[in-house]
């Protein structure tokens, strides 16, 4: 799509504008968001219109007009054409997700990793999602596994609201239980040694949140899904600068751990890449074994 998007764009723009339209943009239930700059918001009309007529579902298109930032994710968002609103549903892997997609964070482009998580969790365990947003990974785990519980924090109470929503819409009473607050304090207060597998699927905080999770696993040990943001350049190996950075926290964490795969999930800007980590923790005291790096996937 994004070759004939600028190849619809070539008949209208001049090159010297056309170098500066985004190649992709994301599709949440009818919205489509594309990315806009001071360079090429005055395509958007045009860049909404090729849009609109690929796609005969969206009813909106919004131009993004600011990187994701602050505590709750969120990015600014400017209305360009169709129907004035941000509100939808998102339909994945036969969930239905609600979301309102100017006060929470959601990417579609996670779909293949929530599945991919989902698939591992085993048969009665007790799930713990540190950052859940409208609760994503954590209904798709309901759904797709035989998980006891999973425990699904988020700070954002407009997030919070919808994975309330959600839960319904999805049936998964009872065993998703949606808490708002902050993951570090419920942690602690509430959640020690409780759980058997962690996520921690917020890239910005998840080596600060690392130690927590740790603790929120039962004494056996169980396993961690560690996301971050790495640099690489061609040469450079992103998923194991990562790699070496968690496993020294960890030790020094005490934790007896094996990282037993990891995988870049999608770029996010040039040389810049998503990195998840699975982590199998054995147990939490001081070793200086059993820590490897089994299986890498580019």
């Amino acid at each position: 799509m994004s070759k004939r998007l600028r190849n619809s764009l070539s008949e209208t723009l001049p090159p010297q504008r056309l170098v500066h339209v985004c190649n992709s943009y994301d599709i949440v239930g009818d919205i489509a968001i594309i990315r806009s700059t001071e360079a090429s918001k005055e395509c958007c009309l045009g860049i909404a219109d090729v849009v609109m007529k690929a796609h005969k579902n969206i009813k909106t298109v919004l131009a993004q007009t600011s990187a994701v930032h602050g505590d709750f994710r969120l990015r600014r968002l400017m209305f360009v054409a169709g129907e004035n609103g941000t509100i939808t549903t998102h339909r994945e892997w036969g969930c239905l997700f609600s979301v309102d997609v100017k006060k929470c964070y959601f990417s579609p482009r996670l779909s293949y990793e929530r599945m991919r998580i989902a698939k591992q969790v085993g048969n009665g365990e007790v799930v713990l999602n540190m950052f859940a947003g409208v609760g994503c990974f954590s209904i798709l785990i309901a759904k797709y596994s035989n998980a006891e519980k999973v425990y699904s924090i988020d700070v954002n109470p407009s997030a919070v609201r919808y994975m309330q929503e959600n839960i319904r819409l999805n049936r998964v009473y009872g065993r998703v239980s949606c808490l708002l607050g902050d993951a570090k304090e419920i942690v602690e207060r509430n959640l020690r040694r409780t759980v058997d597998r962690v996520l921690i699927p917020l890239p910005e905080k998840a080596f600060e949140y690392l130690p927590y999770a740790l603790s929120a696993l039962k004494k056996a040990g169980g396993w961690i899904h560690y996301y971050d943001f790495e640099y690489g350049k061609k040469k450079e190996d992103a998923v194991e600068k990562v790699r070496l950075k968690v496993s020294e926290r960890l030790l020094s964490l005490g934790a007896v751990f094996d990282i037993q795969f990891g995988r870049i999930v999608r770029a996010k800007g040039p040389n810049w890449y998503q990195i998840v980590l699975d982590i199998e923790v054995f147990e939490a005291r001081r070793a200086n074994n059993k820590c490897g790096f089994n299986e890498r996937v580019l």
